[in-house]
């Protein structure tokens, strides 16, 4: 068995928990399990986990990593967590869950939103938690429960996010950290702390949500019951790691001032590191707390990115299911022989809407300038940059607030494509930076979290020695200065069709 030190990172994604075991020396995997779980959708805009099967993952997860691997638990130095953010898990004074958990895909709370934005004010709430007010976040969805469950409602003890639950099961502890904190709607982040007032006005009590810390805080060792469960060792230090977007942060490098990275994968968002919040007088992004207590990471989300790259897959490949991968190399192929600007194309890639920069549910997807020498290669070039010129207009407004941008990371599905990071690097008119990661960037950001909880790692800022970032593309200056024109007509596409899309949705619905 391996003497070494380990450090084992559960990542609870929305479709499963992913455990990594990592060398502590250098922050590279040694295994990897992964246990499914499904989400219920009861009603339209609902969306809930069982609290049992995030259990489940993660106790299954811990017993086959340690089976499979040479690692004794005697190695493991800490354990840490990363999970989606923005749910709402209410437990009793025992930990035991009172329903299903709230997860942030559910948008049930849209009239306790507006509560909230009566009750608080969009522009005050705004500049206290870092977030516009929406039925997104954890407060609203605490509010639904109250108002349609006041029997439940009244059994809870704390409300918890998937990572602060996973912790619980494995220390007893209640905690959260300040990132999962940020992302309530409730927390003074500026401050870090709850933020009284505003529980008070909104009628919740100023003890329903555990204790935030720091994300590298060890908030207890494992009980010997979680030992029993999970073939850890009991007494094992348990740090209570971050939300999964504070995770992918640190795991993308972004630690220091000014580092930035773009996510693409089926949504996409653009994300900076700085020491203050960012706050958009159009709130058109927000800001979460960084892993690292000092840090900010402000933040501009878009819905479809790889998603509307799919979509288009899908309608060229219709119902056959063999050739996806080859066929998405054959539209890059395609899309490189077309010159920049996708022969007179515009794609809007608005296929379930759009968040930042318009925060619009009723924006759509629209292919403008369509001739008939169009074809594949047209089409799919368009909408690789349409996909960009919204995630410059991301950009746009995280810049516009005085933060200077010398490179852009990428992450995601979308860095592996060659045409994608040339597109973005010529549209933003930065260098493209690839960072040399050996693990998912969520798990890597929860393991440096957990690393520098035990001291094995100093500070968040070793995630700059583990994660280097090589320079993989550089803006063509011809390119750029024909796509700062198309920008232009890019946003002046939007502003046109925007009434449209709203007296498309009256038609829709029948008005």
């Amino acid at each position: 068995m391996s003497q070494g030190h380990y450090i084992l990172a559960h990542d609870l994604g929305t479709t499963g928990n992913k455990a990594t075991l990592f060398d502590a020396a250098g922050g590279v995997p040694v295994a990897t399990d992964f246990e499914a779980y499904e989400t219920a959708y009861p009603q339209p805009n609902w969306a809930e986990q069982d609290p049992a099967d995030w259990q489940r993952a993660v106790f299954r997860c811990t017993r086959r990593l340690l089976a499979q691997s040479s690692v004794s638990p005697g190695a493991i130095a800490v354990v840490s967590f990363s999970g989606h953010m923005q749910g709402a898990l209410v437990v009793d004074e025992e930990g035991v869950p009172l329903r299903p958990a709230i997860i942030w895909a559910d948008q049930r709370a849209t009239p306790q939103a507006d509560f909230i934005r009566r009750a608080c004010g969009a522009e005050t709430l705004y500049r206290l938690t870092g977030h516009r007010v929406s039925a997104a976040y954890t407060a609203a969805k605490v509010l639904w429960i109250k108002d349609n469950q006041p029997d439940l409602y009244r059994r809870v003890h704390k409300v918890l996010q998937p990572k602060d639950y996973a912790a619980f099961l494995l220390t007893g502890v209640f905690a959260t950290d300040y990132s999962d904190a940020s992302g309530t709607q409730v927390f003074d982040l500026t401050n870090r702390r709850w933020a009284d007032d505003v529980l008070d006005a909104l009628g919740l009590a100023s003890n329903l949500f555990p204790d935030a810390h720091p994300s590298s805080t060890v908030i207890g060792g494992v009980t010997d019951e979680a030992a029993t469960a999970t073939g850890l060792l009991a007494g094992t230090p348990v740090v209570i790691g971050g939300g999964d977007g504070a995770c992918a942060t640190v795991g993308a490098g972004s630690v220091h001032e000014g580092d930035a990275y773009t996510y693409v994968g089926s949504s996409a968002w653009v994300a900076l590191t700085t020491h203050r919040p960012i706050f958009d007088p159009q709130q058109r992004t927000f800001t979460f707390a960084h892993l690292d207590p000092t840090l900010y990471f402000p933040i501009g989300t878009m819905q479809t990115a790889g998603g509307a790259y799919g979509w288009l897959e899908h309608l060229f490949r219709g119902e056959d299911t063999s050739g996806e991968d080859s066929l998405y190399r054959t539209m890059d192929a395609e899309a490189a022989t077309v010159p920049a600007g996708a022969g007179g194309i515009l794609f809007l890639p608005y296929l379930l809407g759009e968040r930042c920069p318009h925060w619009n549910p009723l924006a759509r997807a629209a292919f403008v300038g369509l001739a008939m020498p169009h074809g594949r290669a047209e089409l799919s070039r368009a909408v690789l940059e349409g996909v960009a010129f919204n995630l410059r207009l991301v950009l746009d407004a995280l810049r516009a607030q005085g933060v200077q941008v010398e490179a852009m990371r990428l992450i995601g599905g979308g860095a592996q494509s060659a045409l994608w990071r040339q597109i973005l690097a010529d549209v933003y008119d930065l260098p493209i930076l690839l960072p040399t990661l050996t693990a998912e960037a969520t798990a890597l950001g929860a393991a440096i979290a957990g690393g520098v909880g035990v001291g094995i790692f100093p500070d968040f800022s070793v995630a700059s020695r583990l994660i280097p970032a090589e320079e993989a593309e550089r803006p063509n200056p011809a390119h750029s200065q024909r796509y700062a024109v198309l920008y232009t007509l890019f946003q002046q596409t939007y502003t046109v069709l925007e009434p449209i899309f709203e007296q498309l949705a009256t038609l829709e619905s029948g008005g």
